[in-house]
């Protein structure tokens, strides 16, 4: 994936990475939003814990709730954040 990804982090993940928002290019290899967590989780001890329990992380790409199987193009938005309840 040649061009940049913009990531946005909210809540407790943003929190915990230290940054709301970066952009970053991934390896060509991250073709998944699944991928992209791994990668994530692996570029230092900050993402590594945004991300431990991974069963509490949601995500939407281009404002779209997505699974862990989506399909990532160049330059789109991913977003990160926890469950949301509602009340």
């Amino acid at each position: 994936m040649p061009a940049p990804l913009s990531i946005l982090y909210f809540a407790w993940l943003r929190e915990r990475v230290g940054v709301s928002e970066e952009t970053i290019s991934p390896p060509q290899s991250v073709t998944t939003v699944a991928d992209l967590v791994v990668y994530l989780a692996n570029l230092d001890q900050r993402h590594a814990a945004a991300f431990r329990d991974r069963k509490t992380v949601r995500c939407a790409v281009n404002q779209e709730f997505a699974d862990p199987a989506t399909i990532l193009r160049p330059g789109d938005e991913v977003a990160f954040f926890p469950p949301v309840t509602g009340g």
